[in-house]
């Protein structure tokens, strides 16, 4: 198989997890590049994510505001694990250690939310 042939393919598996085609191009190779749905820009051809960084602001502030924005989304997933193991559990002992995680994960998402508007 080709290397456009591949690319192309890659294009299309993108386009079949849920990614838009957006307008931009890709910076290394100008391909176009791919917004999936946690708002992630990625180029197909070189496999990798894009980071855009716009007029008056700095690298490091846009990776940290990604970065943060990950780590959002990775509590709520862990929030919602807990949750679901909450409703399940039934062992008084059990339910005291799985509050415990949950508060400490709220606590973190609540931490982050004022990291990411600072």
């Amino acid at each position: 198989m080709s290397r456009k042939s591949n690319d192309i393919q890659h294009m299309a598996e993108m386009l079949k997890q849920g990614a838009t085609l957006t307008e931009l191009a890709c910076p290394a190779c100008a391909s176009p590049l791919f917004r999936f749905k946690s708002g992630e820009l990625w180029c197909a051809k070189c496999e990798k994510r894009v980071i855009v960084v716009k007029e008056g602001e700095t690298a490091e502030e846009v990776t940290s505001q990604t970065h943060l924005a990950a780590l959002e989304a990775t509590v709520l997933a862990k929030i919602q694990t807990i949750e679901k193991r909450i409703r399940e559990e039934e062992n008084v002992d059990e339910l005291q250690k799985l509050n415990a995680v949950l508060k400490s994960l709220l606590d973190n998402l609540k931490t982050l939310r004022k990291m990411k508007q600072a």
